[in-house]
């Protein structure tokens, strides 16, 4: 009648050791921040983000935070905090967290800092490079092939090297198809205010602009409004905003952001990733310029192959769009 209980206390031991090493060996849940310049609900560059911090989220369980962060010091102490909680992979969503987590990243070897844009890498930090460029040149031939005022507009929220980047191709696509054509550069200075877009576009608009791109951020409301106000037409950014209640988006300049994402996770968990810049293009299918469905009919037929048949060359390379170095 001893033995018993003697035995049952063996097989616990032998149950408890065992559940032991299933636990040593159950992979790392990972801890993922996001940081970017502006509210995630901009239908555009930060919503963006989010999508792929979600897509992590829901492909491989990992626990995820988002922050709203801009200006070099508040950036980095948000990355500092993070990055003192144990966070495994901080992004930050902008050219300007590169210098930040560049300078951070030798402090928290075992945090993986990456940025989109920059170009200041380390063992952990490293960067994307959106080719965004290639789906801006293609908006840029839209609006040379259809404007009747001899002028387009480009207007930007915070004035950043990737930003300026995207319009020098706007810029390009729309001297290749009418080289003489005007392209104004407007900067507010902040890409959360609609007011300042719009009172911007407006302007644009007054000095015979008919066609207008954006990278606002947040603040591209305002750009919508006011080319609606004009019906005037306007290109999406980012993400693909064709649906905008406006109704005056011809198409959009796409970052297709999941895949890269979910790939750089999968490196962070299993210990392989290495600083670098890694560039993704319409080539990989992380950019793409998508009309919109609903407005379609009024894009002549030239037009849209002319752009089919540029995106082909692009994706061969025998079309090579402007890019700035940074």
């Amino acid at each position: 009648m001893k033995a018993l209980p003697l035995a049952i206390l063996t097989l616990v031991a032998i149950a408890g050791c065992n559940s032991s090493s299933d636990t040593s060996n159950t992979p790392k849940k990972l801890k993922i921040a996001l940081i970017t310049p502006g509210p995630t609900n901009d239908s555009g560059w930060n919503a963006m983000a989010l999508d792929g911090l979600n897509a992590i989220k829901d492909s491989m369980g990992a626990d995820v935070s988002q922050d709203e962060a801009s200006g070099e010091q508040k950036i980095k102490d948000s990355m500092k905090s993070y990055a003192q909680k144990g966070y495994d992979l901080i992004f930050g969503h902008g050219y300007e967290y590169n210098a930040p987590a560049a300078e951070l990243g030798p402090d928290f070897p075992k945090t993986v800092f990456v940025t989109s844009s920059g170009d200041k890498t380390g063992p952990n930090v490293g960067a994307f490079r959106f080719e965004l460029e290639q789906g801006f040149y293609l908006a840029g031939i839209v609006a040379g092939k259809m404007d009747k005022t001899n002028t387009v507009a480009m207007i930007g929220g915070d004035d950043v090297p990737s930003i300026r980047s995207t319009f020098d191709a706007f810029a390009a696509g729309a001297k290749s198809v009418k080289p003489g054509i005007t392209v104004k550069e407007v900067f507010t200075g902040n890409g959360t205010d609609p007011a300042a877009a719009k009172t911007a576009t407006l302007q644009a608009i007054s000095q015979g602009a008919d066609f207008v791109i954006h990278q606002a951020n947040n603040a591209a409301s305002g750009v919508f409004e006011a080319c609606k106000e004009k019906n005037v037409y306007a290109f999406g950014a980012n993400a693909d905003q064709n649906s905008d209640p406006s109704g005056i988006i011809l198409g959009s300049a796409v970052i297709v952001a999941k895949p890269a994402f979910l790939a750089l996770a999968k490196e962070v968990a299993a210990g392989t990733y290495k600083g670098s810049v890694r560039s993704f293009g319409m080539d990989s299918g992380a950019i793409d310029f998508v009309f919109n469905p609903a407005l379609t009919s009024k894009v002549p037929a030239d037009v849209q192959k002319l752009v089919t048949d540029t995106e082909a060359k692009i994706k061969s390379g025998d079309v090579k769009v402007p890019e700035r170095k940074f």
